[in-house]
């Protein structure tokens, strides 16, 4: 027996010792010389690495808690056992620089060959402070805020240990009934790339410890999925992939987004985690893409349920063949990779070609060199929620608020003496302010409307009444009380729409609208006599017809953020003059949707006088929106006038230049959003009846004018065939400038 423990002592220690050799060893390995190119450094790990551990670094899991009494659990104890076998490449959901430590600890110190963890995890519009939601940040129609905005949750999120985010999403949407229009930029492709790009770069920056990887999703063609249901099928067109759905997704790659989420949806029935065409052919050949790839959740064993993949093997090889590359927690790919090798059915290249992205990445960010540079709690606590962040929230939520009606001007409300009757439950619901999407942010933390307004006239002269219940249900006596406080004031703001819960992921509606009760409550309050501002918050635009008919003036305040009662209250009071122009179109009735500007002719447009017969129409409803994109009142006036083109004749290579005057013609300076549009009017694949090509936002002061010009290049007229080729062709076409989508001067303009 003291023989026996005697080798098991000397065996151990023999072991100790050769795994001590080991890291010895690995210390002087070319992958941890950090003064080895990325490549040499890429290269030389692949080559250490076992074909288990390279399914590793394709394994992405959720996380939780890994400090502390949550030690305990046995499934995170598990999830640690696969760290430290080199099974997991990546982690969501961990939070906090303590935590993150911990967890990379163990990768770091433990596993074989110490390959550091990618953090992720979904900062949509703001880590702790939150910003507007993507689709209001969008109404601003400012890059250069839009991108700020994106770099403080970039700083917030990265002090808080984690290394990327599942944003920006690049999805063109024109369906307001999918909950998830909230996270991107609207229904105009041009414009959606705009604001992708400057969210990429905001995400990254220069990719130090104050920055985060982005992520581009869900590519491609999400925003297309039918009858507005999440997960559901989609069905496009090459032509309209190109033309339509691509260019955001486009523009964000192009602005060197590190990374690519696969999308739910399919693409010419193939889920698109399995189409070559999308990410092989377009993404990585087409646009030279050299990031990595990361399924949706559970996206690619979802294969098998759409019916394309036959069981788990056959969907880990399916994705990979494709060019798929990270499982996010289906682990497909940890469980079918070494033996799919085996069978030939995957490549060691093409498992090594997604590897190598994924290493790269982390050397790209430092975590080789040094593991531990985005887990400083000094720095968290310093970082997080500061009076520079909320500023920043507060100048975005302003930005984001869209004035869509103010008859005789009822706003601003200049008077401070004016007494308020603040009417509706969400004004006083700092849960209803948030969405799904909060990160981190506190409800508790949060500015709601009537706190907002009672900080700009005062406690006493503000009263309140919840007019309806949480669940948008009323009864008589709630709408009495609130009859009551509108009687005893000089101004009504009735907040009205739907909770911040049913925006995102999940939250598809069949009936995106003002919920009945809130209608009822409107009739009410219109019937005081009393002028009625409708302060409307959702996370989607929703059909406001009934509104329009019974409020006097309506302010569209989306999903603000944290700051959300401040904003609205100095664009309700004139302190801030709204500037926010739609970027989807607003329903007249459901029926409609989806309903967008660049939209087709069709053989049978409609009659312009509305009369007769046999042409594309609603024989109940009109069939423009009730809003145009591109739409948003002031507290001033603009006129626009004198559109011209330095010549009506043109050659192909050549550039005219437009040129518009606007003045302001109100008693207030004030920003326009200048929007530039284009018609071509015969081509080989029929085109919209109007493009947003170009826009400048300009503040005026009043009575000033300016001479707002635009450069109308082969760039400007061009579109994409359906294998992805830019093509210009000679004809005709229209040059529009204007305030929004709908009311806009024209000029002629022909390409020879």
């Amino acid at each position: 027996m003291l023989l026996r423990k005697f080798y098991l002592l000397l065996t151990a220690g023999l072991l100790t010792g050769f795994a001590y050799s080991q890291k010895k060893q690995d210390g002087s390995a070319m992958y941890k010389n950090a003064a080895l190119p990325v490549e040499t450094r890429v290269k030389d790990l692949l080559k250490r690495m076992t074909v288990e551990e390279k399914a590793g670094q394709l394994n992405q899991l959720t996380g939780g808690a890994f400090t502390g009494p949550a030690l305990n659990d046995a499934g995170q104890q598990a999830k640690m056992q696969m760290v430290r076998d080199g099974k997991v490449g990546s982690m969501l959901n961990v939070i906090g620089a303590t935590e993150t430590k911990a967890i990379q600890t163990i990768a770091i110190e433990d596993s074989r060959l110490g390959i550091p963890l990618l953090f992720g995890y979904d900062v949509i519009h703001g880590y702790k402070t939150i910003f507007p939601i993507p689709l209001a940040e969008a109404c601003s129609w400012n890059l250069n805020n839009i991108e700020k905005n994106t770099g403080v949750a970039a700083r917030e999120a990265a002090s808080a240990g984690i290394h990327w985010t599942f944003a920006p999403m690049c999805d063109v949407g024109n369906d307001i009934r999918w909950g998830r229009v909230m996270e991107g930029a609207g229904e105009d492709p041009w414009y959606a790339g705009l604001v992708s790009a400057a969210r990429v770069k905001g995400f990254q920056g220069n990719l130090d410890e104050q920055h985060v990887l982005a992520c581009v999703k869900h590519f491609a063609a999400y925003g297309a999925v039918e009858a507005g249901r999440e997960y559901n099928y989609t069905d496009v067109s090459r032509v309209a992939l190109w033309n339509k759905y691509l260019p955001p997704y486009e523009a964000a790659v192009k602005a060197g987004a590190a990374s690519v989420m696969n999308g739910f949806n399919t693409f010419e029935g193939v889920p698109v985690s399995g189409s070559h065409y999308l990410v092989t052919d377009v993404l990585k050949k087409k646009w030279g893409f050299t990031g990595f790839l990361v399924s949706d959740w559970a996206s690619f064993g979802e294969m098998i349920t759409w019916g394309y993949a036959a069981d788990a093997a056959d969907a880990a090889a399916k994705a990979l063949q494709a060019g798929s590359m990270m499982d996010m927690e289906a682990r497909v790919m940890i469980a079918h990779l070494p033996e799919l090798l085996k069978q030939g059915k995957v490549t060691v290249h093409q498992l090594d070609e997604a590897v190598g992205r994924i290493l790269e990445a982390k050397f790209k960010l430092g975590l080789f060199d040094n593991p531990y540079k985005y887990c400083d709690v000094n720095r968290e606590k310093a970082t997080l929620f500061t009076a520079a962040n909320r500023q920043q929230a507060l100048q975005a939520a302003q930005e984001a608020v869209v004035l869509l009606k103010n008859n005789n001007k009822v706003l601003p409300i200049s008077n401070k003496s004016a007494r308020i009757a603040v009417v509706g439950h969400y004004a006083d619901s700092k849960e209803d302010l948030f969405d799904f999407w909060i990160a981190q942010g506190e409800f508790k933390s949060a500015v709601t409307l009537l706190e907002g307004v009672r900080k700009v006239w005062g406690a006493e002269q503000v009263s309140f009444a919840a007019g309806y219940r949480a669940d948008a249900t009323t009864d008589d006596k709630l709408i009495a009380e609130a009859i009551a406080n509108a009687a005893k004031s000089d101004v009504v703001l009735v907040n009205i729409g739907l909770s911040g819960k049913m925006a995102g992921e999940d939250r598809s509606l069949a009936n995106p609208v003002v919920p009945e009760a809130q209608v009822q409550l409107l009739k009410a309050l219109k019937a005081t006599g009393k002028p009625v501002i409708a302060v409307v918050s959702a996370g989607r635009p929703l059909v406001l017809t009934a509104v329009e008919e019974l409020a006097d003036a309506i302010v569209y305040g989306w999903i603000l953020g944290t700051e959300s009662g401040n904003a609205l209250a100095n664009i309700l009071s004139g302190v801030a003059n709204p500037t926010g122009k739609t970027v989807m179109s607003f329903p007249y009735a459901v029926g409609q949707i989806p309903v967008y500007y660049n939209h087709f002719n069709t053989g049978r447009p409609v009659q312009t006088d509305g009369q007769g017969n046999w042409y594309s129409r609603y024989r109940d409803i009109p069939r423009e929106p009730l809003y145009p994109f591109g739409f948003g009142l002031s507290y001033t006036s603009f006129q626009y006038s004198n559109l011209q083109l330095s010549s009506a004749l043109t050659d192909k290579g050549k550039v005219v230049t437009a040129t518009v005057t606007v003045s302001n013609t109100g008693d207030r300076e004030g920003e326009e959003v200048v929007q530039w549009y284009i018609r071509d009017y015969a081509a080989a694949v029929i085109r919209p009846v109007k493009e947003l090509k170009g826009f400048e936002k300009v503040s005026l002061k009043p009575g000033e004018s300016k001479q707002i010009s635009w450069k109308v290049d082969d760039k400007v007229l061009s579109f994409y065939d359906a294998s992805g080729n830019l093509v210009l062709e000679s004809g005709k076409f229209t040059v529009y400038a204007g305030g929004n989508s709908r009311d806009v001067l024209e000029a002629s303009l022909e390409v020879r």
